[in-house]
């Protein structure tokens, strides 16, 4: 019987590192998709921009842009910025570009995995479907096909071995209906190079993607994990009193205990036609001696920010505006995506 999983990054003796190993460089991409944005647009180019500037600031930034926007990517991030061009549809490079894993050599290779638009939510995505691979093609990377319907905001990991995500993203039947929890855990564990998942349960109302991890919880640390945390009778409050209950019961990869530490959540916001709009400060960019935090003209906005810079001691905690981000379903992780330092390696 073949091994489905014969030449997988673990098959390789690869891994995916924490977020918060040194980088070479970050990738996003540039907004696109007009029936998304609406006439918000012009405010989402000013704040993906103002992102990227930021993170240019402590690591080199590509910013992968359609042919067509490729000028105006360029004129708006500046010279700090390198403008790739391809072809895309829409602009969450954590969900759509590829999750690079490496080797103890530092070698650096890539995962792509299969993407159906948030559990087809969007027509037409077969670009972005294609950018992972062709990411890796250009850096001359090798590139591991994963058998998963999956987005990388959907997950988190220490670099241990441990993985945090969401029952309601992971399990919901708009991706993997044929799989079960544990051969979809098996499939991770031989694609990041994971030991142990750590299963939360819902993540905020309103999110698009059924639950992304990375706006509920995330690691800050081995054995330390960020969560976010409203406060009683506020919307999520069940939810996340949930997550809180299951992580007090959980152990890590090494079988130690979780620290966890909440983070308050800004007040709810609302798009035009009433919908909740999903935000949290645990959707942040830890980059090479930064951490760059959202900040959503909240009144919890600093303290929010003083937390998560009190997790990640030594870096410096910068703030940018996100709200105009969160008009389209995400913050400032759904649009970065970290490259681990390290040379390519194509097998």
């Amino acid at each position: 019987m073949t091994d489905p999983f014969a030449n997988s990054p673990v098959a390789r003796g690869m891994f995916m590192p924490a977020e918060w190993e040194p980088h070479a460089r970050c990738w996003m991409q540039w907004p696109r998709r007009g029936d998304l944005w609406g006439p918000h647009m012009p405010q989402a180019i000013v704040a993906y921009a103002q992102v990227a500037r930021k993170i240019a600031e402590f690591e080199p930034v590509s910013m992968i842009a359609h042919p067509d926007d490729a000028a105006e990517a360029k004129f708006a991030c500046g010279a700090s910025v390198e403008v790739v061009a391809l072809e895309i549809d829409d602009s969450w490079a954590r969900d759509t570009g590829p999750t690079f894993v490496k080797d103890p050599s530092c070698g650096v290779a890539g995962v792509r995995w299969q993407f159906n638009g948030w559990g087809a939510k969007y027509a037409h995505v077969e670009n972005d479907a294609k950018v992972a691979g062709e990411v890796l093609s250009r850096l001359g990377m090798s590139t591991f096909e994963a058998p998963l319907v999956l987005e990388g905001g959907s997950f988190s990991v220490d670099g241990y071995g441990t993985l945090l995500t969401t029952e309601q993203c992971l399990l919901n039947s708009n991706r993997n209906p044929e799989l079960r929890a544990r051969e979809i855990a098996e499939a991770l564990a031989m694609y990041l190079g994971i030991r142990r998942v750590l299963w939360l349960g819902d993540g905020l109302e309103g999110d698009e993607t059924d639950g992304h991890v990375d706006m509920v919880a995330c690691f800050a640390g081995r054995g330390r994990v960020l969560l976010n945390m409203p406060g009683p009778g506020e919307p999520n409050y069940a939810a996340m009193q949930d997550n809180l209950q299951r992580l007090a019961e959980m152990k890590d990869a090494g079988g130690g205990e979780l620290e966890v530490i909440e983070v308050p959540r800004p007040q709810q916001r609302r798009h035009e036609d009433g919908r909740a709009m999903p935000i949290s400060y645990i959707n942040f960019y830890i980059a090479n001696g930064a951490v760059i935090v959202p900040a959503f003209d909240d009144p919890a906005d600093d303290l929010a920010a003083g937390i998560i810079a009190d997790a990640f001691p030594g870096r410096v905690c910068a703030q940018v505006p996100a709200l105009d981000i969160a008009r389209g379903g995400g913050a400032i992780h759904c649009i970065t995506q970290q490259q681990p330092e390290g040379d390519a390696i194509r097998f």
